[in-house]
């Protein structure tokens, strides 16, 4: 409920009696700043909004690879413990601070405000990583638009820009990222060319220091996915919310097909049998595991803002638990329903070129931009078929894409109250200011700079987001008010599993994986190409550069107040119970 004043007028009459009126004033009427926030027009638009943030293209090109990768169903055992100990309970501990303070990333540390620079930490990865991601779906619109075919162009070696090396008889392996290169020494297939040299005009440039000019083609594409992402942003939830009845179901329909489909291939047998096959001996290799905790943090969405700036828009009594079973369990279901129709078509393409599974077998862009596209060229009716499945790829991207971006604006409107009156004027801002970034990865040397954001933009500084966030929510806020907060909105405080996760569990695994981050890390590769260092040292200054804000406001806070470090911590405390009391 919005805050209410009331007028208490005293009158002394001569007998000595004294009489009262009060009289309730539109708090609208005494400050027109103050706003009712809107909510979701229906519940089901947020749980819509939550499932199509998460379920992205990650769940099509990394999972499947990974389960397959580390043991097949034995890769299950890791990745299930870990979302039950973590990912879970950051992703309802996202959705209940969100959903109780009514704010954005940064705005919910009124409960806290000497961590409020994690809110801005969020906020700046969930920019920088959609100054990569809008690109993918460019690839995933130009690739719509070239299947409207009654031939594909990424069939035969006949076309401009093919190289000698193109072959359309053989098969050769693909590089250890994921991505295919070119090489005098090898043959490559028109799929792969056609990505590297007729999309990305790779051959063009020689590294990230020869750029080019952006494509006009690409450009476009880039200009369509602008522009649909403002129109469904600029009136807030209220467009947004419609948008995913589209984006977010969109994807199983199409994976329903595309599975029915792949299953009838030969071959496909074979390649879900080796997607499923158990190797329990893998479990010994703490790669298998790290793999595995990676996947959550990414997979789930957690520490982009954006589950916090979407359940900022529920009603107050929503309960935010449920949402977190469900949306969660939807996403990991839908990562291993992926699995199927994703080998269905590596089995096929093993068989047809007469290679292990292991050859086809990539994650990354590669997967869906060189290796389905190949698979989907030689089926009957392939056109349409290429269609559908960039269709799914394309709705896929969008949703998330949203998400990111209602993250970074729900985030700042909430911190800085005067743009919420100009919401569309800063929604066009933002959107203007990733479109002309992206122009960079467009380029004939773009993929360069994809590869360098892709590596540095979330990666470390994403798990370190999350560790801040948990250790500022269990332990200086403390577990239990933020369970309190719990039951005052849903009826109920949380289980002991859940208070033990948020205190202890969770930090320690995030922890462990920033650690484990750090220490393995290595530099960015695309194919045989090495980045030079100071495109490294640009890299790591775009990763810092959000984990700085945490210190940065930290240090800021302590200087406009005065006192010792509980004094300031106390504070924190009194200005949230003032809050409550308002």
């Amino acid at each position: 409920m919005g805050t209410k004043e009331v007028e208490l007028v005293l009158v002394k009459e001569q007998n000595g009696v004294q009489f009262t009126n009060s009289v309730l004033v539109n708090s609208s009427q005494t400050n027109p700043d103050i706003e009712e926030r809107e909510t979701w027009s229906k519940k089901i638009d947020f749980l819509l909004s939550v499932i199509g943030f998460a379920v992205d293209l990650a769940n099509v090109w990394r999972f499947p690879y990974l389960c397959y990768k580390n043991g097949g169903g034995a890769f299950l055992v890791p990745y299930l413990f870990f979302m039950i100990i973590a990912g879970m309970p950051l992703f309802y501990m996202e959705l209940a601070i969100g959903q109780f303070n009514r704010e954005g990333a940064a705005g919910v540390w009124k409960i806290c405000p000497i961590f409020k620079g994690v809110g801005f930490t969020v906020i700046l990865i969930s920019l920088y990583v959609g100054f990569f991601y809008n690109v993918i779906i460019a690839w995933a619109i130009h690739y719509l638009f070239s299947s409207f075919t009654s031939e594909l162009p990424w069939i035969h070696c006949n076309n401009s820009w093919n190289s000698p090396n193109c072959s359309e008889t053989r098969y050769y392996n693909f590089s250890d990222s994921g991505y295919s290169y070119i090489n005098d020494s090898y043959k490559v297939t028109p799929a792969a060319e056609y990505f590297e040299r007729g999309v990305l005009h790779l051959h063009e440039s020689t590294g990230i220091n020869d750029l080019g000019l952006p494509r006009w083609n690409l450009t476009s594409c880039l200009m369509v996915v602008i522009v649909f992402l403002y129109f469904s942003l600029w009136k807030g939830v209220k467009t947004s919310g419609k948008v995913v009845w589209i984006t977010a179901t969109m994807p199983y329909v199409v994976l329903t097909a595309l599975l029915l489909r792949g299953i009838t291939l030969p071959g496909a047998i074979d390649g879900i049998k080796a997607y499923l096959s158990v190797d329990f001996l893998q479990l010994c290799k703490p790669s298998v595991w790290i793999d595995a905790a990676t996947q959550i943090c990414f997979s789930l969405g957690v520490g982009f803002g954006v589950l916090i700036a979407f359940s900022s828009y529920n009603k107050f009594t929503n309960n935010c638990y449920r949402d977190a079973i469900i949306t969660t369990s939807v996403n990991s279901l839908t990562s291993f329903f992926s699995g199927f129709v994703i080998f269905s078509f590596l089995g096929y393409m093993s068989q047809k070129h007469n290679v292990p599974i292991s050859d086809v077998a990539k994650d990354g862009p590669g997967l869906i931009f060189i290796i389905y596209p190949e698979a989907i060229a030689t089926l009957p009716l392939s056109s349409l078929w290429a269609v559908i499945f960039f269709i799914m790829l394309l709705t896929l991207g969008i949703d998330s894409a949203m998400g990111g971006m209602e993250s970074v604006i729900t985030g700042l409107i909430d911190e800085f109250k005067f743009l919420h009156r100009h919401r569309e004027l800063f929604t066009l801002f933002i959107v203007l200011c990733t479109f002309f970034i992206c122009l960079s990865c467009v380029t004939n040397g773009g993929i360069y700079v994809f590869t360098l954001l892709d590596h540095f933009a979330a990666g470390t500084s994403i798990l370190f987001g999350v560790l801040i966030e948990a250790i500022g929510i269990a332990w200086f806020y403390g577990v239990s008010r933020f369970s309190d907060d719990i039951k005052e909105m849903i009826g109920k405080r949380p289980g002991l599993y859940w208070r033990l996760c948020w205190k202890f569990v969770s930090p320690c695994f995030l922890l462990f994986m920033v650690v484990v981050s750090i220490v393995s890390y290595s530099s960015p590769k695309y194919g045989n190409y090495t980045f030079p260092e100071w495109a490294n040292v640009i890299g790591w200054l775009l990763a810092v550069s959000s984990m700085a804000m945490v210190p940065i406001y930290a240090i800021y806070k302590f200087c406009t107040l005065h006192g010792s470090f509980r004094e300031v911590r106390n504070l924190c405390f009194m200005r949230y119970v003032c809050i409550l009391l308002m």
